[in-house]
């Protein structure tokens, strides 16, 4: 683990990002605080993959409002 003054982490920030990917980064403020710096990990979602609606809508309901958006594009 690496410990960096608040200073010299926004000097070298660039360098401490590419660092925390194989150790911890810590940076430690004037006033004692201390902050860990760990990557996230990258999700790999498919585009297709989105949170649901919950609306009270039947099957119906929505195809019909497909049809009725289907039939005013070709008009």
């Amino acid at each position: 683990m690496k410990i960096y003054t608040y200073s010299k982490a926004r000097e070298k920030l660039s360098d401490i990002l590419e660092e925390s990917k194989s150790e911890e980064v810590v940076i430690r403020r004037r006033k004692g605080d201390l902050y860990s710096i760990v990557p996230k990990s990258p999700t790999r979602r498919s585009p297709f993959d989105v949170s649901g609606l919950r609306k009270n809508i039947t099957r119906k309901e929505i195809l019909e409002a497909i049809r009725e958006s289907r039939e005013r594009a070709h008009r």
